[in-house]
């Protein structure tokens, strides 16, 4: 039975993890609707809820289940109103009672709206993420910048997709300014006219590994998606030249497609915040003449030796790059922190702390020496 899971991305990291909760049952979210879950486990899919002792424990809105994330979850059984007596035990209903979130490896997250500073996790464990731009209007490489910082991030392999080239009057040299700002990433060029260059997404979709398409509104994700399937499965809105329009997808839903990829659609650029980037990934031409000017703590305005002002001086970086490192820098959440700090980070957004990464990796190690 434990294919079922293993064909909603299951690896053996969670086969193993799930051990250390004997009682309760691997799965993965699938959906999300307000308060209520829609799981996959092994017996099939499900609807869900958090027991009241989980909650209780709940210090923030990013640790609440997301879609993508893999839990453990009561079963349980027979007919009724599935609510939770507050001991973390099922009392019999008919919906599942989510009693633990897993390790996340990769994570995407936005502010939470109306809460001040707290995050919300948009989505979870994703392998890969095709960030979506359309060659018309929406066209904006800062944004597109901006993308690339959260994804490197993430922990997720960002790739840049460019759609509705049959809008764009000078593909070659877009294609060009692209490639030089997604440095490392690859750049994947797409028309609704052409379903073969759709098809250049397929062999990253390999059984049991997640991507997720993030974008604008109307740049083409669910379109993609549709033509990957090879059916309708998500609505798509008639966005022109403008991309100005309703979102056409207006919940997260992880689904897996008919060759065995799995994707998580996800509504527009409202969804990512920079509360999290990377810019040694996304901007590291920058970093690099950082690491050149005479001082350590260069302001790059009036200091001597400044490589960075040398090289915007020279053609060698563009001023808007700069602005747009300078503005993802004072925007992200660990803005000013040490590198050991900033590691501190990123282990409490996918482990929840220090101490739960120590305690994974002792039981992996116990695992290894028991083979």
């Amino acid at each position: 039975m434990l294919n079922q899971l293993i064909r909603y991305g299951a690896s053996q990291r969670y086969l193993e993890e799930a051990v250390l909760y004997p009682g309760w049952s691997l799965a993965r979210v699938i959906s999300q609707y307000k308060d209520l879950y829609k799981i996959i486990t092994e017996e099939g899919e499900r609807l869900a809820e958090i027991s009241g002792k989980f909650r209780y424990r709940l210090k923030e809105l990013a640790e609440y289940p997301a879609v993508g994330d893999f839990v453990m979850a009561d079963l349980g059984g027979g007919s009724g109103s599935g609510t939770d007596n507050g001991s973390g035990s099922n009392s019999g209903g008919g919906n599942a009672i989510i009693q633990q979130v897993l390790s996340r490896k990769s994570v995407f997250e936005r502010a939470a709206a109306g809460t001040g500073q707290q995050r919300q996790v948009v989505a979870a464990n994703i392998d890969i993420v095709f960030i979506c731009m359309a060659l018309n209007n929406n066209y904006n490489l800062s944004r597109l910048e901006r993308y690339l910082a959260v994804a490197w991030n993430s922990g997720a392999t960002p790739v840049v997709v460019l759609t509705k080239a049959d809008l764009c009057e000078n593909l070659s040299g877009i294609t060009l300014e692209v490639s030089q700002v997604a440095a490392g990433a690859d750049v994947i060029v797409t028309s609704g006219y052409d379903q073969a260059s759709c098809h250049k997404l397929l062999p990253y979709l390999q059984p049991g590994l997640t991507a997720s398409f993030i974008g604008s509104s109307g740049v083409g994700k669910s379109t993609l998606i549709n033509e990957l399937a090879g059916e309708k499965l998500l609505d798509v809105g008639a966005i022109g030249w403008e991309d100005k329009g309703r979102h056409t997808t207006t919940r997260r839903e992880l689904l897996v497609l008919p060759q065995g990829g799995i994707v998580i659609d996800t509504p527009g650029m409202r969804e990512l915040g920079v509360e999290a980037v990377d810019l040694s990934r996304s901007f590291a031409d920058i970093d690099e003449l950082i690491s050149q000017c005479r001082f350590r703590d260069c302001s790059h305005t009036e200091e001597p030796g400044c490589a960075v002002r040398r090289a915007l001086e020279s053609g060698e970086l563009d001023s808007r790059r700069l602005e747009s490192y300078r503005k993802l820098k004072k925007e992200a959440k660990y803005d000013g922190l040490s590198s050991r700090q900033i590691e501190a980070e990123k282990i409490n957004t996918m482990f929840g702390g220090m101490a739960e990464m120590k305690k994974m990796k002792d039981f992996s190690r116990k695992k290894n020496k028991g083979r």
